[in-house]
């Protein structure tokens, strides 16, 4: 009765060894829990990537909005804006030129975002292939039509994982 916490999820690697434990130079497999663990990590990272662009975008469009209406006002006129919590009163003159500022580094911060996402979209796609992970309602192109299903138990492990 010591086995009955262990999981069933399929035979491990067909290896010699009986313990499992000696590091032979080979990493040892991810169990599914992990792989799934590890594709819903990077997703989630990818999903906060994609959330904080999007809010940057939103807030640019504000700033542009901004710089388009306060461009047409007379420079020596009173504006308020917002620092920190606080609203300070200035004029057009001294804001604009802030707010251009702001303009540009919201801008180049969207890119780099841009960037990390392609990046992690590589990294999220490659996982999908390492470990044959396929999504719930994504067609089963990959999957060879030729696989009987009195086989797949037996290949249980190394058919992939069906994430959803």
């Amino acid at each position: 009765m010591a086995e009955s916490g262990k999981s069933k999820s399929g035979p491990a690697a067909p290896s010699g060894g009986g313990g499992g434990t000696a590091a032979g130079g080979a990493a040892k497999p991810l169990t599914a829990e992990q792989v799934v663990a590890g594709f819903n990590r990077l997703r989630q990272e990818q999903r906060g990537l994609a959330s904080k662009a999007a809010e940057l975008e939103m807030e640019l469009n504000e700033h542009k909005l901004v710089l388009e209406t306060l461009r047409e006002v007379d420079p020596t006129r009173k504006c308020y804006r917002m620092v920190g919590g606080v609203l300070v009163e200035r004029t057009v003159k001294e804001v604009l030129p802030a707010l251009e500022n702001n303009k540009e580094q919201i801008s180049k911060i969207i890119e780099t975002l841009s960037q990390q996402l392609q990046t992690k979209g590589r990294e999220l796609n490659e996982f999908r292939e390492k470990h044959n992970i396929r999504l719930m309602g994504e067609d089963d192109q990959k999957a060879p039509s030729k696989e009987s299903p009195e086989g797949a138990g037996a290949k249980a492990s190394s058919a992939g994982v069906l994430v959803s």
